[in-house]
């Protein structure tokens, strides 16, 4: 049997706001889980500055790479809204009006309140299609394999739940969660033998300080259920082994 294709993605969060910490990124958990779901695999995440050059190279290394670039932020009326041009300039193609953008805009605002500010909203790089808006109407777009997406949680939302759907994914990514009150260091050799012998499957663990006390989950990530089942309940023998009590968490 063919090994299922494997789709993957990289976020590119664009944003002195988010690099300065004067605004807490709110998009990159809402698109992975949203990616997951539609078995794509988020590989990898940027947080980059609004600077033209940067963007143009991240993108520009980003999309060859990866089946989907998805870019958050940057899209807006303000002069430091720059990520259309950025986009642009790293297809080689001239920015110009897009008439359907153009069109949304005319039908969403009143006559006197179309002005060029705004009108910067409907500029995209040439050959763009529109990723639909349905909070503030504003769209996104794509050029080739990357999706310009809106940094305002609740419109980036929007676009995203309507883009998803549309995208080539494979199988979704599952998971099994055990937690316990056992140190990561007393547990780390017998989980490293359980992730060789489930080299296709992702074994992670993640301690936490919670009311009871120091605990861990140990989570194990994968598409095939059978291998997951299996894998869990060895890391819950496991636990036992070392006078813990396994805690099964409920699948994802």
């Amino acid at each position: 049997m063919a090994e299922e294709r494997v789709y993957t993605a990289c976020v590119v969060i664009i944003g002195n706001e988010i690099l300065s910490g004067r605004t807490q990124d709110a998009n990159l958990a809402y698109i992975a889980k949203k990616l997951n779901a539609r078995g794509i695999r988020l590989k990898e995440a940027r947080v980059i500055p609004d600077l033209c050059e940067t963007i143009v190279a991240t993108v520009n290394e980003a999309r060859p790479r990866f089946d989907y670039v998805f870019t958050t932020g940057g899209i807006g009326p303000t002069h430091d809204d720059i990520t259309a041009e950025c986009i642009a300039r790293a297809f080689g193609v001239p920015l110009t009006l897009h008439p359907e953008a153009k069109r949304i805009l005319e039908l969403h605002y009143r006559p006197d309140q179309i002005n060029p500010a705004r009108l910067r909203m409907a500029h995209m790089p040439e050959g763009a299609e529109l990723v639909r808006n349905a909070v503030s109407r504003v769209p996104g777009f794509r050029i080739g394999n990357v999706y310009v997406l809106a940094g305002v949680p609740e419109v980036m939302q929007a676009m995203i739940d309507d883009l998803v759907p549309t995208l080539a994914g494979g199988a979704p990514v599952r998971s099994r969660s055990i937690a316990c009150q056992l140190a990561e260091g007393v547990l780390a050799a017998g989980l490293e033998a359980v992730q060789r012998r489930f080299p296709d499957l992702d074994i992670g663990s993640y301690p936490a300080f919670r009311r009871t006390g120091y605990g861990v989950s140990l989570v194990v990530r994968g598409v095939d259920e059978t291998r997951l089942a299996a894998a869990a309940g060895e890391i819950a023998d496991l636990v036992r082994s070392l006078g813990g009590t396994p805690q099964e968490e409920p699948p994802t």
